[in-house]
């Protein structure tokens, strides 16, 4: 059972086909200009995402929607998230930011106080400084706990789901908390909230995430469903992207510091620990030379791909090199790790600035 709040490896290819969940790269050509997430087959999965794209291409309106649950450091792996987010806004989408601090509160037990603290200074600043200006009109931040249009309208969303149908997608039991049980329905709220009318009406949503969060998808696209009489509501569209596989080759993880890059890690110790990362080399020496290394299967080669290189060419050339045998482990560890250390130079830099304008948002 796929479960947000438990880590567990996937299989991104039995997926595919799995809960109505289609195959990206079959809708990829019609996209102008797509990301390069998706254009790298990063994002693998959609539904009705082939919806959206009439409204990408001619920059109509549609909003995008993600939330932070404040429970942890950032690391890398959630950079993607942001990523995404910059290029929706550059095609004009509408920006909805939920601080999940209900969701912290109910599954990790934290209080709400600390929960914006970590907002605050873990998730917006990082966000900022990874170059999203939340000042923007057109992005909406705001805390689960105190945004009263979206606890209105989660009271109204409980009356059409009941507890046979969360057990079902979610895994719950006579066991779990009341307030556990509550907050899938903040979640389809958090959803479904760009298209009130407070926020200008049914529009096109679009919710690109890791696929341990498509349960509230389903959930949210059965609502709204049920409520689309009476509010209007369009089916919201979604993404599915890959983790980034930890350093240990296990999927990366906040509560596992072996196998995150922290974004908040000193640059030096960022580097040392792409050193430290397990490859998709061979045995020894001699048969990587003679069998060439194995990228697809590599955690150095996917830092490359899904954050520190830019130039498909020069991606493409990697991986050919490290296919032949060219290329050596030792030499490509080397090289990524001193590009991490140069993003992480860069990007201190900049959360110098922005942790002074991400606590100024709810001043």
């Amino acid at each position: 059972m796929i479960n947000p709040w438990v880590s567990s490896s996937v299989d991104y290819d039995k997926l595919v086909n799995t809960f109505g969940i289609k195959k990206f790269s079959d809708i990829l050509d019609s996209i102008d200009q797509p990301a390069r997430l998706m254009s790298r087959g990063v994002v693998f999965g959609h539904r009705d995402f082939d919806k959206l794209i009439p409204l990408l291409n001619s920059k109509k309106d549609f909003a995008v929607v993600t939330g932070m649950m404040p429970s942890g450091q950032m690391h890398i792996g959630h950079k993607m998230v942001i990523d995404q987010l910059k290029w929706y806004f550059e095609k004009g989408g509408i920006l909805s930011l939920s601080i999940a601090d209900m969701e912290s509160y109910a599954a990790r037990g934290i209080s709400f106080k600390e929960a914006k603290d970590i907002a605050v200074k873990e998730y917006l600043a990082n966000y900022i400084a990874l170059g999203l200006d939340l000042t923007d009109e057109n992005i909406h931040i705001y805390l689960q706990s105190q945004n009263k249009v979206l606890n209105d309208l989660t009271f109204k969303l409980a009356k059409k789901t009941n507890f046979n149908q969360l057990s079902s997608i979610y895994g719950f039991n006579e066991s779990t908390n009341m307030s556990h049980l509550y907050v899938p329905l903040v979640q389809v709220a958090d959803i479904l909230l760009p298209q009130l009318e407070e926020y200008g009406g049914p529009k096109q949503v679009v919710v690109p995430v890791g696929v341990d969060q498509d349960p509230h998808l389903r959930l949210t696209r059965d609502i709204a469903y049920k409520l689309k009489d009476e509010f209007g509501f369009i089916t919201p569209a979604s993404t599915y992207h890959r983790f980034l596989t930890g350093l240990t080759g296990d999927k990366m993880s906040s509560s596992k510091p072996k196998t995150a890059i922290y974004l908040n890690e000193d640059p030096k110790e960022a580097e040392k620990k792409v050193k430290s990362a397990k490859t998709g080399g061979r045995e020894s020496l001699q048969e990587q030379k003679e069998l060439g290394g194995n990228p697809d299967n590599c955690v150095i080669y996917e830092m490359l791909v899904y954050h520190l290189i830019d130039s498909d060419t020069e991606l493409k050339k990697i991986h050919e090199e490290c296919k032949d045998g060219t290329l050596l482990c030792g030499h490509c560890k080397l090289h990524t790790a001193e590009l991490m250390k140069d993003f992480f130079e860069d990007l201190k830099t900049k959360q110098e600035d922005s942790l002074e304008i991400a606590e100024s948002l709810f001043d």
